[in-house]
């Protein structure tokens, strides 16, 4: 395998998702700019499920139309409005436009939406390009769509974006009918530290992101020596041909795809399982497999992500931003993992599903008692939400992981599917919680610096 090749993966799946999650880790300083406030978390999760608009209309341009959609101008066109969306954003962002008599961040919604847009079709465009590499890159490329988490993440961290000091309130008591005189109190208050760049500078770097992807993606369709290796290499023989012959994107549909390299003592034809890709499973199994995928994605993606601040914040502001950061760390990590250790076992997969799916019991049941969760004043607290996040992302992510290399076996249209399903998955996790969170307050926020709980 050419390194070259592993790098230009990584390089290329970072910039799936990098724009929309640098949105989210800058908005402690976006919010305190414009005239939506903290409102504009609610705005954006709308905005994010608008834009599965992009993922609908390439999943039924494959389905009624199949063949007449290359991937490879959408992915151009894409990643080029990504990197225009986000360099705009830089000089437009805190500009608002009057409406019915009231302020609003027009330009800095507008944008935001085609960068949703931009990320959300990467899901069913990034996926079955990665079917003209070997499968071995595809672990790369989930790798690099961690990346596109973590980078932005760590990159705020430099920033200093809600780096908070404690310090004692002061408060004003009367002491006669004319005079005052301000008093120390015990009680501790967030005193927001002033950043190190400012957001312009931060989304002028998320363009430069894009930037890469994007020459990233030109260099895997025209290098040599990733030309070189695709050619010398039999898996890939008549690969366009196999390809231009599917003939539509359906579960129910049997498509010709790419077979690696067999022994003539295994090239003993075996009765399919089902007419799903290349028949390796069953109806039943390939139901399991993306009702997994699309559970998986909707906890990962939206509904313990909407609930972190919730979890994290009542044990302090370090442990919110480590539990942030090291989840982060968790996803690339489980990526190599799968590289190295990729145990394809439909029964090894539903543990793992279970086991994250308890660590996200836990952390929903720490944000639903916040302000006051277990363990809130202990060290041992901190640790067990810490980790708890960590082993929720390492064994939910090497689950993705493993679901699309099974997928990515079956065939370009399976890739289409399992992008679709993500996206599903996704949009129905923020659903469910955006009224909870946003409409009814079910949640209450807890304070990085109060070292009371209240009842």
């Amino acid at each position: 395998m050419s390194l070259l090749t592993h790098v230009l993966a990584c390089l290329f799946g970072m910039g799936s998702w990098v724009a929309i999650n640098g949105m989210w880790v800058e908005l402690p300083l976006v919010v305190h700019e414009i005239t939506e406030g903290w409102y504009l978390p609610s705005y954006l999760t709308v905005l994010i499920q608008m834009a599965n608009i992009g993922p609908l209309f390439i999943t039924l341009m494959h389905r009624f139309r199949p063949g007449a959609l290359d991937e490879r101008p959408v992915i151009y066109c894409i990643v080029g409005l990504g990197i225009v969306a986000t360099f705009l954003l830089a000089f437009f962002w805190k500009h608002t436009v009057t409406i019915a008599g009231s302020l609003h961040s027009v330009p800095l919604l507008i944008l935001s939406f085609l960068l949703s847009v931009v990320d959300c079709t990467s899901s069913v465009t990034f996926l079955p390009f990665m079917m003209r590499l070997r499968p071995q890159y595809l672990t790369t490329y989930f790798a690099g769509e961690g990346l596109s988490g973590l980078v932005p993440a760590l990159v705020a961290l430099i920033q200093g974006v809600g780096v908070v000091h404690c310090q004692n309130a002061t408060v004003a008591t009367n002491s006669s009918a004319n005079n005052s005189r301000v008093v120390g109190s015990d009680e501790l208050k967030p005193v927001y530290l002033p950043a190190r760049f400012s957001v312009e500078v931060f989304f002028m770097f998320l363009s430069a992101m894009m930037v890469v992807c994007l020459v990233a993606f030109i260099l895997l369709n025209h290098h040599p020596a990733v030309a070189l290796e695709r050619k010398s290499d039999r898996y890939f023989s008549a690969d366009l041909e196999r390809e231009k012959r599917e003939q539509g994107l359906s579960l129910h549909t049997q498509t010709p795809e790419q077979k690696p390299m067999i022994s003539p003592l295994d090239a003993v034809r075996r009765e399919p399982k089902s007419s799903f890709g290349r028949g390796t499973y069953s109806n039943l199994e390939v139901m399991f497999i993306f009702v997994v995928l699309a559970w998986i994605n909707a906890l990962t993606n939206a509904v313990l992500p909407s609930v972190q601040s919730y979890s994290c914040l009542p044990y302090g502001n370090k442990a919110y931003h480590l539990a942030a950061t090291m989840a982060a760390v968790a996803n690339p990590v489980a990526c190599f993992i799968a590289m190295f250790i990729p145990v394809r076992s439909l029964i090894f997969m539903g543990f793992l599903t279970m086991l994250g799916t308890g660590f996200g019991s836990y952390i929903m049941a720490m944000a639903a008692l916040s302000p006051c969760p277990l363990l809130v004043h202990s060290t041992s607290g901190t640790v067990v939400i810490v980790l708890a996040w960590i082993l929720f992302v390492l064994s939910l992510s090497y689950v993705k992981v493993i679901i699309g290399v099974i997928l990515r076996d079956e065939g370009h249209s399976a890739l289409v599917w399992c992008g679709a399903v993500v996206q599903l998955g996704s949009m129905l996790g923020a659903l469910s919680m955006f009224p909870l969170v946003s409409v009814y307050g079910l949640f209450k926020s807890g304070d990085a610096c109060n070292t009371k709980c209240f009842s």
